[in-house]
């Protein structure tokens, strides 16, 4: 049995997932596969890390459904769909709202609660609109730089309802924030018995919304041998799943380890512009720069690696965007990390792209992640093993979507530096 359970739709948002719940004090496991998780262990939070935000609508049940049905056998209280907190998706791809349907169908017809608020990360629900920050200025999500631009789900509405109501017919409403210092409203309104609404979206500016929406959430104790009700089925950014943990009250985590051992190589399938401001700041700090596409340059960032440099493989560049595939570039990128670990096992990777992230570390032969230290904000240094020899024993990674990190990430992470 697990407290909690999520899917996350990419493994930079299912290790975000599983740090919020370390925050709150409760130890957690991610996995990379359903099969993965009879290796996974006992833990109060259990999570499969996906990729479902990149997949066309008609291929989401056939990657969800198998992991929602594994997770549902550990009987968690809550079982979360981990949502990007920008709320990527359209009808066409990573539909959300496909997603709630094949959730619906599995765990029940209970209202879904939608919680996509993250304020530590920046991102904010009003009266169902949302906002994120991009470079210190918050912007409605319709006219945030990068989602307004993303080149597969650009941002064309702010109202989480009419966003949802695009991609199914079920009934969305939201419920907003001046109603929640009323605990007994609140719960109602939330109330699994309801039967007149399907999706329900929820406000959160403060850490003080996710407070008093976590009151509603609290789970039984794991262990009791009294009645266990149904799992809730919810979905939600990293900010809900502050919520559920804080909802259960444990010690937060501490610092951590997180001076580095060897090398660092940085394994970039990330498009996006923070990314790039990201790599040049560590060249100007000592690392080297290679195109991933370069001749030879798989050749040499190995070289570089094995000897001990600080290096990054990188896939684009604002000025010269890339024409490679997907599955080239992850393909070149694991193939960079598998020989490098194979020469040196104590080598520290960081791996770039929300998107390409996951598929990186499944061609790895990555199993499972834990968090070992959360010295960087958002990003975490995690522990990742798998069955292939170069894994065997663990080895230090961090995961970075394109809008996460400060500009000084990939030094920081080489020298071990915390934020202040």
């Amino acid at each position: 049995m697990a407290r909690f359970a999520f899917y996350g739709d990419d493994f930079t948002g299912s290790v975000d997932a599983l740090l919020q719940f370390r925050r709150t004090g409760l130890d957690g496991v991610l996995v990379t596969s359903p099969e993965a998780l009879a290796r996974a262990g006992d833990a109060d939070v259990v999570g499969i890390a996906g990729i479902a935000r990149s997949l066309p609508t008609a291929e989401l049940e056939s990657e969800v459904g198998p992991a929602f049905e594994a997770l549902l056998a550990l009987q968690p209280a809550v079982l979360q769909y981990k949502a990007c907190s920008t709320a990527d998706s359209s009808p066409e791809v990573g539909s959300l709202g496909r997603v709630i349907e094949i959730g619906r169908a599995l765990v029940g017809t209970a209202p879904v609660p939608v919680l996509l608020a993250q304020p530590d990360f920046g991102r904010y629900t009003t009266f169902s609109h949302h906002f994120a920050a991009d470079r210190g200025e918050v912007y409605r999500l319709d006219r945030q730089p990068t989602m307004a631009n993303h080149p597969v789900t650009p941002a064309t509405e702010s109202d989480l309802r009419r966003h949802l109501a695009a991609q199914t017919t079920l009934r969305v409403e939201g419920i907003h924030w001046p109603g929640y210092a009323d605990e007994a409203t609140l719960a109602a309104a939330l109330a699994p018995t309801r039967d007149d609404v399907d999706v329900l979206v929820l406000d959160a500016l403060t850490d003080a919304h996710l407070s008093q929406v976590s009151t509603t959430f609290r789970p039984p104790n794991p262990l009791s041998t009294t009645f266990r009700p149904p799992t809730r089925f919810m979905l939600g950014s990293g900010g809900l799943t502050r919520a559920l943990g804080l909802g259960v009250g444990a010690p937060a985590l501490d610092g951590g380890r997180n001076v580095v051992e060897s090398g660092v190589v940085v394994l970039s399938g990330s498009a996006s512009a923070l990314t790039w401001r990201q790599v040049q700041a560590a060249v100007a700090a000592g690392f080297d720069a290679v195109d991933l596409f370069d001749d030879g340059g798989t050749e040499q960032v190995v070289d570089l690696a094995s000897r001990g440099r600080p290096v990054i493989a990188y896939s684009a560049r604002p000025d010269s965007p890339r024409t490679a595939t997907s599955a080239e570039i992850e393909e070149r990128l694991a193939a960079i990390g598998t020989t490098t670990l194979q020469r040196r096992p104590d080598t520290r990777l960081v791996v770039c792209g929300g998107d390409t992230s996951g598929n990186v570390l499944r061609r790895l032969g990555v199993d499972s992640l834990r968090i070992v230290s959360n010295p960087w904000g958002i990003v975490s240094l995690c522990r990742a093993e798998g069955t292939a020899e170069h894994l065997r024993g663990g080895i230090e990674i961090a995961l970075k979507g394109g809008q996460m990190g400060h500009e000084n990430l990939f030094d920081d992470i080489r020298s071990g530096t915390p934020l202040p």
